[in-house]
This record gives C-alpha cells, sequence and structure tokens, in this order.
C-alpha cells in the first residue's frame, strides 16, 4: 500500500470557483460513477465498463481510459489509495474517488439533464450544405443512413431485453428506452425526407458533380439568408403563435 492511502485528510475540500475544473467529459463522468461505486484500478475500470456495454455509448480505449483518471488525480477529483502487483504483471494503482470528484459529478449530471448541449450533432451540417449534391446521391447516403439506425435499434433493443431479462432494475438502463427513441424519430423523419426527394415535392435543383454547375435556377429563397434579420423577440413571438 503506497502513502497515497493516508492522504484522506486533505479530502474535505470541495470544488469552489478558485478550484474550478474543466467540464467532465463522458467518460470522466464514468470514471468517477465507477469510483463512487468502490476504489478500483483504472484496468479494472475498463472491464467493467466493457462488461456493462458502456462502449455503445461512450468511445472507451485502454489509453484514454488512463489519461482521462491521470487528468482527474491532476484535478484532485480522484486520490491515489494504493499499489498492487499480481505475479509478472506491473503494479496497478488504485484510485478511489474524493468529495470534490463527487460534487463535480452531481454538478455535471445536472448540467447536462437540464440544459440541452447547442451543439449540433455532425449530420445537422450534413443535412444543412445537402443541397450542393445531387438528389440521387442524398437519397442513396439518407437510405443507407436508415438502415445503420435500423441496426443500431435492434442491438439497442437485445441489450435492453438482455438487461429486462437480468432483473437489472431499470433505473440502470432507461436511458436505452430514450436512445432507442430518439434513433426510431430520425430514421422516421428521414424515411419522410427521402420520400419528398424522390417524389419531387422537394425543389432540387439538377446538379453535374464533374463541372459543378446546376441545370436550372435555384430556389428564388436563398438558404443562407433565410433568417437573416430576425430577432430573439420575432422568435419569441413564433413560439407563442405556433407552441409545438
Amino acid at each position: 500500500m503506497s502513502a497515497a492511502s493516508g492522504s484522506v485528510a486533505g479530502d474535505g475540500g470541495s470544488v469552489t470557483k478558485k478550484q474550478s475544473v474543466p467540464a467532465l467529459t463522458p467518460l470522466a463522468m464514468l470514471v468517477l460513477a465507477l469510483l463512487e461505486e468502490r476504489p478500483m484500478h483504472p484496468y479494472e475500470m475498463y472491464q467493467l465498463l466493457l462488461s456493462r456495454h458502456e462502449d455503445e455509448f461512450v468511445k472507451i480505449k485502454p489509453g484514454s481510459l488512463y489519461h482521462t483518471v491521470a487528468r482527474l488525480a491532476d484535478q484532485e477529483l480522484v486520490a491515489a489509495e494504493g499499489t498492487d502487483r499480481a505475479g509478472n504483471r506491473p503494479e496497478r494503482t488504485t484510485y478511489r474517488i474524493r468529495t470534490a470528484g463527487r460534487e463535480a459529478l452531481r454538478t455535471r449530471i445536472t448540467e447536462l439533464l437540464r440544459e440541452p448541449a447547442k451543439e449540433q450533432p455532425a449530420v445537422v451540417s450534413a443535412l444543412a450544405e445537402a443541397h450542393n449534391l445531387p438528389a440521387a446521391e442524398v437519397i442513396a447516403a439518407l437510405r443507407d443512413r436508415i438502415v445503420w439506425i435500423e441496426s443500431r435499434l435492434a442491438d439497442l433493443t437485445a441489450l435492453r431485453n438482455l438487461a429486462a431479462a437480468g432483473d437489472v432494475p431499470r433505473r440502470y438502463w432507461f436511458r436505452v428506452d430514450f436512445v432507442c427513441a430518439q434513433a426510431a424519430s430520425e430514421a422516421e423523419w428521414l424515411r419522410g425526407f427521402v420520400v419528398e426527394l424522390e417524389s419531387g415535392e422537394l425543389e432540387w435543383t439538377s446538379f453535374d458533380p464533374e463541372t459543378g454547375e446546376r441545370s436550372c435556377l435555384p430556389d428564388t429563397t436563398e438558404g443562407p439568408d433565410l433568417c437573416v434579420g430576425l430577432t430573439a423577440e420575432d422568435l419569441a413571438a413564433d413560439r407563442t403563435n405556433h407552441p409545438r
């Protein structure tokens, strides 16, 4: 056991403005949540995350996990509790969560539950610029995306059924239902959009991928200038007149 295991005395501090830390990444949140359960070493964390299928939702690699643990230690959100060695394996350092780590985790969970992130998925940028492609290419790409989403939904549904059959309390996996609902909604919208393109209901200019020329005039409404001049008051009035 290393001397770090006796450093409990300095664990009473909390996250203050003076000690503020960057917003926790999804992987950092997973690490802190694991250490809320019990102290463990990074390799044990990695194995446990994989066994719980957390890699379905967060990118998890050994290197990034070890780096995350080290960063949390530098930020004084976790602390090394001791080291051990099994056989010829390298020494493994066991970590525990600190009071500041618990506070940071709870704060970040609350923030993410309350405030939708302003960052949009990359597909939103692609949809915004899809008019630069021929309609046939857009249709083909979106059909591929729909197939991928349907496969993803099948995998998640199987995971959900596995958890339910194993009597895992729903509080630990209801987020699977949320992700499934999001994916199903996206697939439904995309199917409708593809129908609009295929039927010609949505006007689309003919595009020559070799020359970049369009064979007919585009819509008279210029996309980039569509919302120029709109104020916050205009948007508020629209929400009042057209409640969702």
